[in-house]
């Protein structure tokens, strides 16, 4: 066919790149969520076969998936002549580990929301301590409810978050502090009675805030992370790691 009778060429199209993209973001946040909450637990074995039928999709999002939150270390790889993927144990060393990282980062963060301009504190003041005031009813209850008191802790470090930290200091926290998140889920239920600990730090990184004192702020925040991870790292030792058998 000469050039002037040729059909025009059509531009090559990717119509399943998006719908591809989502299908694997979609199969890591679900993973991920049953990780965190630990409706798979530390130490479970991961088989793509079974996971992409307990979530109704194909392997492929799954494998994606997984290696994702294997470079996350939501998963490890365990050795031997076939090596296999499980969920990351819990264990008192990297509970330390990831506690002083979420500790930098929502210290810089706080720092940041103390060095707002007056009113913007004294706002953010005022939301910290409905919801720290909040925490502290919660835990005088005769048996609180451990959901409950994990759902307003992660609200209150989120609240100051949020107001002091920009875009790559969110992302960087959605990222790491999901991961911190493992341990508290697990353990709040028997850590519930160090709680009133905690709200007594929390009262004074709203304290520093408030008086704009970011250096305060940012000590306030470090104590409390780093007192977290001391609570949490005897009651590792008290009830045993998770996923290292």
């Amino acid at each position: 066919m000469s050039a002037r009778g040729a059909a025009p060429a059509r531009p090559h199209r990717r119509t399943d790149s998006p719908r591809r993209e989502d299908r694997n973001a979609t199969a890591y946040q679900r993973l991920r969520e049953l990780i965190v909450s630990g409706k798979l637990a530390p130490g479970a074995r991961l088989v793509e076969r079974e996971i992409a039928a307990r979530l109704g999709i194909s392997r492929t999002p799954v494998r994606s998936a997984l290696q994702r939150l294997q470079q996350e270390r939501y998963v490890v790889s365990l050795g031997g002549e076939r090596a296999r993927l499980a969920v990351a144990p819990l264990t008192s060393e990297d509970a330390t580990e990831l506690f002083e990282i979420v500790a930098g980062l929502e210290a810089a963060a706080a720092r940041r929301a103390a060095m707002l301009d007056a009113a913007a504190r004294a706002r953010l003041a005022i939301e910290l301590v409905e919801i720290n005031d909040a925490l502290r009813r919660v835990t005088q209850r005769p048996s609180p409810e451990p959901e409950d008191v994990f759902a307003l802790d992660t609200a209150f470090h989120r609240t100051y978050v949020e107001r002091g930290a920009g875009p790559r200091m969110l992302a960087l926290h959605d990222t790491i502090k999901p991961q911190a998140e493992r341990y508290i889920r697990l353990y709040v239920s028997v850590l519930v009675d160090r709680i009133g600990d905690s709200v007594r730090e929390h009262e004074a990184t709203i304290e520093a805030i408030r008086g704009g004192d970011a250096a305060a702020t940012e000590q306030a925040v470090l104590t409390n992370w780093r007192n977290a991870a001391q609570r949490l790292a005897a009651m590792i030792v008290r009830m045993g790691e998770r996923g290292t058998w």
